[in-house]
């Protein structure tokens, strides 16, 4: 069998596998990694349209990537790009067309579109070879853009993207665009749950549990990768941990809003009823028919465990909210250390870090030399102290997951 034919056959059996996948990140960063792989592309990037712009999602670059320390990831900015002719990415998206450049400095000068060199500048990084790919759906809608950059030859050499390569990227976006819309779907129908929760609490808006999502999965991946666990276990957790993580609050939806809208400090009547809303979340996923619902109860329920125990809402039955284990006053037992599971932990982190770091109709949002400081001096009571190592080695990350989700919110 020939190359071209096995990549075309490698596509085939990915329209599979990316319908498994349910949230929009978890999948866009797989299509960007499946489109750099079966074309042989050194770096590339995946973009989604909104509106009359180009978000960037994910970026992604071997030769950059190798100059970092094992277990980092690279950081890209995050930015925008016009649905125009002027640039390579633009022009796909405005057009619908691919666009395939041998040599991005050598466009010709009555080209419609250009090439910005400003990130090969700052980074140090030539692109040399170009394709940009459009997302489109079967009734012409644009979702997004792959672009990708520099296919390698056998000796590493940066050389032209062929027409078959163009023609196998083109088959795989309009798969790719099937389980993208999907995933879109999956994240509108989370985000009107959180909604519910929004009219309720302000402080649980989209970009907020976004972000905490987005948190979530950079401290778990590299937890994860740390402790040596496979790249396909890696992935599947992710995809469910950024759906769960999303809605770690969902159960605010049934604390009254005497309670959750008071301006005032909690009395330790009301405190106790808002911290019912860790089991009626955990409640809204008893009828368990995925890994998804079993991950997404233990979320809800965990995510204000303390690391010393002094957290809630210990250890109680989750259907009846009867106390399993108490303490001297009778009161239910505080889960400490290993007992509270991973992904409660990790969430417990990530919602203390946003909420900290952000604006509320309460509070000033705190300065970034606080927030951090506050995180050490939390590790060991509050914080998982090996976790709270874990978020300050991807805290870079965590920046870029911050940008992303930030500018609708502000």
């Amino acid at each position: 069998m020939s190359s071209d034919k096995q990549k075309l056959k490698e596509i085939i059996s990915l329209d599979s596998e990316l319908n498994k996948l349910q949230d929009l990140d978890i999948l866009l960063e797989r299509i960007l990694t499946e489109s750099r792989r079966v074309t042989g592309a050194d770096a590339g990037s995946i973009y989604i349209r909104r509106g009359d712009e180009l978000v960037i999602n994910y970026a992604q670059n071997d030769t950059l990537q190798a100059k970092l320390p094992p277990g980092e990831k690279l950081i890209y900015k995050v930015f925008t790009v016009p649905v125009n002719t002027k640039s390579i990415s633009g022009y796909a998206a405005a057009t619908g067309e691919p666009v395939n450049i041998k040599d991005v400095y050598s466009i010709p000068e009555d080209a419609p579109y250009g090439f910005d060199p400003t990130y090969d500048r700052v980074s140090g990084y030539t692109s040399r070879s170009m394709i940009a790919i459009p997302l489109r759906t079967n009734i012409g809608d644009i979702l997004g853009v792959i672009q990708l950059i520099n296919k390698q030859s056998a000796t590493g050499r940066a050389i032209a993207f062929n027409k078959d390569d163009e023609l196998m990227l083109l088959h795989f976006a309009t798969n790719a665009t099937v389980a993208l819309q999907r995933a879109q779907m999956t994240r509108a129908i989370l985000l009107r749950m959180i909604s519910m929760a929004e009219l309720r609490d302000p402080k649980e808006t989209g970009q907020h549990v976004n972000r905490v999502a987005g948190f979530a999965v950079e401290i778990y991946e590299r937890w994860a990768t740390e402790q040596g666990f496979e790249s396909h276990e890696i992935e599947r957790t992710k995809d469910n941990l950024r759906m769960a993580a999303m809605l770690h609050d969902v159960g605010k939806v049934a604390i009254s809003d005497l309670v959750l809208k008071k301006p005032a400090r909690f009395t330790p009547e009301e405190y106790e009823t808002m911290k019912t809303h860790t089991l009626h979340g955990a409640r809204l996923f008893v009828n368990k028919q995925s890994d998804f619902d079993e991950l997404a109860q233990v979320v809800a329920l965990t995510h204000h465990e303390n690391w010393d125990g002094t957290g809630y809402p210990g250890h109680v039955d989750v259907e009846t909210g009867e106390t399993v284990k108490q303490d001297g006053d009778g009161r239910p037992l505080g889960k400490r250390e290993e007992e509270i599971p991973l992904f409660g932990r990790i969430v417990a982190i990530c919602d203390v870090y946003d909420a900290l770091s952000s604006k509320r109709v309460y509070k000033d949002a705190w300065g970034e030399e606080d927030v951090l400081e506050e995180m050490r001096r939390l590790s060991g009571s509050k914080f998982d102290p090996g976790l709270i190592d874990i978020f300050f080695k991807v805290l870079p990350n965590i920046r870029t997951v911050s940008a992303k989700f930030r500018e609708e919110e502000e």
